[in-house]
């Protein structure tokens, strides 16, 4: 099985996006292949933002459902995807809100995931952004590292 350190950059765009969509947007999960891309592809609330198309989509969902990460529903008009992050790397749903904001925005500080979670996991405070990410950097395979602070910031940066 594949871990969080593992992941291409494409993959991980692909993950974040299933697991902020599926939460944000429920009705909609799974995502189909058009979902996806568009969802990858956002301008807002993506660093980097990047340019996938359908092809490189699908080829990087077989890659995930081969490394047990994500499942594919085939069948009907469209070809439709979800993660399985919860089930192949035992994520609690705090766990799996700062790994997709971390997924989507690259590296922040705890007081900038707790406000971007806020729409997948409400947290309580900031020192429970900072338990999730002390636990996610404790596993036996590290999901996440604590940066050295960047000159002129006061919190210490995350990033997966």
């Amino acid at each position: 099985m594949m871990g969080a350190m593992d992941l291409t950059d494409v993959e991980i765009r692909i993950l974040g996006c299933l697991v902020e969509k599926a939460t944000t947007t429920p009705d909609n999960d799974p995502l189909s292949t058009h979902a996806l891309v568009n969802a990858c592809n956002q301008s807002s609330n993506r660093d980097p933002v990047m340019a996938l198309d359908e092809r490189t989509v699908d080829a990087t969902m077989l890659e995930l459902r081969t490394a047990g990460l994500a499942r594919t529903v085939t069948g009907g008009r469209a070809n439709k995807h979800r993660h399985i992050l919860d089930e192949a790397w035992g994520l609690a749903p705090a766990e799996a809100a700062v790994l997709a904001v971390l997924f989507l925005r690259g590296a922040q500080t705890p007081g900038e995931l707790r406000t971007r979670t806020e729409r997948l996991h409400e947290m309580e405070d900031g020192a429970e952004v900072e338990r999730v990410l002390v636990a996610l950097a404790a596993r036996s395979e590290p999901m996440v590292r604590r940066l050295d602070r960047a000159p002129g910031q006061k919190d210490h940066r995350w990033m997966h």
